[in-house]
């Protein structure tokens, strides 16, 4: 993957998460962002439609990329397909902790046999679900405990960083310390309606909580003016970057 070294920051940084059902319809919004935040989330609903050339489509307008798949399969399977997404433009990856650490493992060998710096991070549970659907599907137990023990299993097989809600922000630093990178959807402006999130807070909570990435979706792609939408979360979160600095 053509990469760039993401650093370890106490400043958060904002992800537009780019679900549409169109290219052309994405693109355009791409564009009439003006490049007002530099990180854009391409996940498996578009690159599963569009192909991976949307990769470097995004990237020539001047936005880094996060590619959106949580892998999860056997450790040879996930290594193979990371390597093959090698020569894309490609700075931030997910896979699901829940894969395992073998896997996991394999994830990051991949990446460093190809020479790559792409940030592997993992998905712990997803913002979309509870401690009841967990019950459901055999996961019994305090959401925090489950997170938390993901999330160490993961940074542990080499993880750059996790996927996690908001809520378990402030846990997870207590846990892990402050290197590992934390990517945080179920963000959502104050007064926006949080849709199928069910574990949210807003971009200047999500900040202060400890969060390196906020990944913000319909509030951008719904607003009137996008454009305005986008610049007003930036200017939250370098206010909160100031007020720590």
């Amino acid at each position: 993957m053509k990469t760039e070294t993401v650093a370890h920051t106490s400043k958060c940084e904002l992800i537009l998460a780019l679900d549409l059902d169109e290219k052309a319809e994405a693109l355009a919004l791409l564009d009439r962002l003006e490049n007002a935040l530099d990180w854009v989330k391409v996940g498996l609903q578009m690159f599963t439609r569009w192909g991976p050339d949307l990769l470097d489509e995004v990237a020539s307008r001047g936005y880094r990329v996060f590619l959106d798949l949580k892998l999860h399969d056997i450790p040879n399977t996930v290594a193979g397909s990371i390597k093959s997404l090698i020569h894309r433009p490609v700075q931030m990856l997910t896979l699901h902790a829940s894969g395992g650490p073998e896997m996991i493992s394999a994830a990051r060998a991949a990446r460093d046999d190809s020479g790559g710096n792409v940030k592997l991070v993992a998905v712990t549970i997803l913002t979309s679900m509870d401690e009841t659907i967990l019950a459901r599907i055999g996961m019994n137990g305090p959401m925090e405990d489950r997170v938390g023990s993901l999330g160490e299993m993961a940074v542990g097989a080499g993880a750059d960083g996790l996927v996690c809600s908001p809520l378990e922000l402030d846990a997870l630093r207590k846990r892990l310390g402050t290197l590992p990178l934390l990517v945080t959807p179920g963000i959502r402006p104050a007064e926006s309606d949080p849709g199928d999130q069910k574990r949210i807070m807003t971009p200047a909570m999500a900040a202060s909580a400890g969060t390196n990435f906020i990944v913000v979706g319909r509030p951008i792609l719904k607003a009137d003016n996008p454009h305005a939408a986008t610049v007003q979360i930036t200017e939250e979160l370098n206010e909160v970057s100031s007020s720590h600095g």
